[in-house]
C-alpha cells in the first residue's frame, strides 16, 4: 500500500513539472531565407487522402522491394539481348525488375521511354526510369537504369543499371559520361 502512494506522489510531481499547453511561451516567427525555404521539412499528411486513389504507404513498400529486388543482382554480368536473371542488358534488367514486382514496363530502352510517364527533373523520386544516349544511338535514347537517389538541390541523382564494362552497379548522373548523354526521366509507379 505504500509503494502505491509513494507512486502516485511521483506521478504527481512529474506531471506538475511538464508545461502544459496554457504555460508555453509563444514564440517569435523567425525570418527564413530563400535557401532555407527551400528545405523546410513538411509532415506526413497521408491521413488526408481517402479513398482508393492515394496509398502512400503501399507506394513506399512498392518502392522498397523493387530497389531490393534492383540491388540483389549488383555484379551480374552485362550480355547485350540478356533478360536476367543471371546475365542482363538495361533494358533486360530494368524490365526483370519491375516484372518482378508485376509490372510491365517494356522491352527496350526506346519503348520504356516512349511507354512510361514524363516526368521532370525536379520531381524525381528512387524508382523512377532514367534514359540516356549511347555511342550506337546517336541522339536516340540507348540507355536506361533505376533512380537510387536524388540531390533535390541540384537535382543529380545515382542510378543503378546494367553497364556494358562492369553489369550491375549504380553510377552517378554527374559523371561526365551519363551527365553529356542525360536524356530524361520516367515514372512508372
Amino acid at each position: 500500500m505504500g509503494r502505491k502512494i509513494i507512486v502516485c506522489v511521483i506521478l504527481m510531481l512529474v506531471s506538475s513539472l511538464a508545461p502544459s499547453n496554457a504555460k508555453r511561451k509563444k514564440t517569435k516567427a523567425r525570418k527564413v531565407n530563400k535557401t532555407e525555404q527551400r528545405y523546410v521539412e513538411i509532415d506526413n499528411y497521408d491521413f488526408l487522402y481517402s479513398g482508393d486513389e492515394y496509398d502512400g504507404g503501399f507506394q513506399v513498400a512498392a518502392v522498397e522491394n523493387l530497389m531490393e529486388e534492383a540491388f540483389s543482382h549488383i555484379g551480374a554480368r552485362y550480355r547485350s539481348g540478356s533478360k536476367g536473371p543471371y546475365a542482363f542488358d538495361c533494358s533486360g534488367f530494368t524490365s526483370y525488375v519491375f516484372g518482378q514486382m508485376n509490372m510491365s514496363i517494356g522491352s527496350s530502352s526506346r519503348d520504356q521511354y516512349a511507354k512510361n510517364t514524363p516526368i521532370k527533373d525536379s520531381e524525381m523520386q528512387r524508382g523512377d526510369l532514367v534514359f540516356f544516349t549511347s555511342p550506337s544511338s546517336g541522339k536516340l535514347v540507348g540507355h536506361v537504369g533505376i533512380v537510387v537517389d536524388v540531390d533535390p538541390e541540384t537535382h543529380s541523382f545515382s542510378f543503378i543499371h546494367a553497364s556494358t564494362k562492369e553489369g550491375v552497379k549504380v553510377s552517378k548522373s554527374s559523371d561526365g559520361y551519363y551527365a553529356r548523354r542525360y536524356i530524361g526521366a520516367r515514372r512508372v509507379m
